[in-house]
């Protein structure tokens, strides 16, 4: 039983209108990449550009003193020649203790932002960090490098899998929706303005296997119909196969994407950049493997009947 019943939707017709839609998005995403301070390229977190990372207890030294909030800690840091600093503040519920987690990449071991805060904030200042870690532009430069090679040798294996499994033309139309996944991804952290870690790498390579899940599901389909509809054109074949894994996309996408909004609205402030990230990628890769991925197909089969001069069924 399908969820949807029955559809007809002409998807492929719209083609056209979807990939113009996406080139426009995509660029949007990359000329925003032209205005950061740091040069080309979407806003980099200290794990790629080197920095430190410290979480402290902020919390009142007496219960007659109010709590701070992360404008009061900004002020305080800002002052101290930190003013890049990025400040998140967490409440423990279980001790009743209020942390704050500061980003900065001026900082050299995160002991100057703790002598600061010493003197700016006695009434709320405890000694010992709850975590203090450093990361050098040297390990940055390196993990930045890695994590683009890890994108890379991902596309490439996939090509290859989907190759052996289907044929080269299905490998290029995958890889070209799963490129088109991660860039609108990252073009929307640009523009946003939220910061690529190596957790929304972790979120980007996910994207990748979700998005070609979904791809293969719609493939297989198209691979059976291509055999059984040989007297209907590319087009009616692949809108059929479409529609007909239309319930299961979006199914599973929509319970997907509900589990990771939960994350998104509950998980706190350490899996927020990641679950935004996978709530982008499951709605992009849910879009591509309908209008980017088939698609892509389409033009190619057409286009090699054109050149041939038989149109399929004859």
């Amino acid at each position: 039983m399908r969820f949807f019943g029955e559809t007809s939707i002409d998807f492929v017709s719209k083609r056209r209108i979807a990939f113009i839609l996406s080139t426009i998005v995509i660029l949007v995403g990359i000329v925003s990449m032209f205005f950061h301070e740091d040069g080309f390229g979407p806003a980099l977190s200290i794990d790629f550009t080197g920095g430190v990372l410290l979480e402290l207890d902020l919390s009142p030294m007496q219960q007659d003193i109010a709590p701070l909030t992360v404008e009061q800690v900004r002020d305080a840091l800002t002052l101290a020649g930190f003013a890049d600093a990025e400040i998140l503040s967490m409440e423990d519920t279980g001790s009743g203790k209020t942390y704050f987690q500061i980003k900065s990449k001026d900082s050299e071991n995160g002991n100057d932002i703790m002598e600061a805060l010493q003197l700016a904030l006695p009434n709320h200042y405890h000694p010992e960090p709850r975590s203090q870690e450093k990361v050098g532009p040297k390990v940055g430069s390196e993990l930045k490098g890695k994590a683009i090679l890890a994108i890379f040798w991902a596309m490439f294996f996939i090509i290859l899998y989907i190759w052996w499994r289907f044929q080269f033309t299905f490998g290029v139309a995958a890889v070209a929706a799963l490129l088109h996944d991660v860039l609108i991804t990252v073009g929307i952290f640009s523009l946003t303005g939220k910061e690529v870690s190596l957790a929304v790498v972790a979120a980007l390579l996910t994207i990748v296997g979700y998005s070609l899940n979904d791809t293969i599901v719609v493939f297989d389909r198209i691979r059976e119909d291509l055999k059984v509809y040989r007297r209907e054109s590319y087009e009616s074949v692949i809108n059929h196969s479409i529609n007909e894994t239309l319930s299961r996309t979006v199914i599973t996408s929509l319970t997907t994407f509900l589990v990771v909004l939960s994350l998104y609205i509950f998980g706190g402030p350490v899996i927020h950049d990641f679950s935004f990230a996978l709530l982008i990628g499951i709605a992009v890769g849910t879009y591509s493997s309908i209008f980017i991925a088939s698609p892509i197909l389409v033009e190619y089969f057409t286009r090699r009947e054109r050149r041939k001069g038989i149109k399929r069924g004859h």
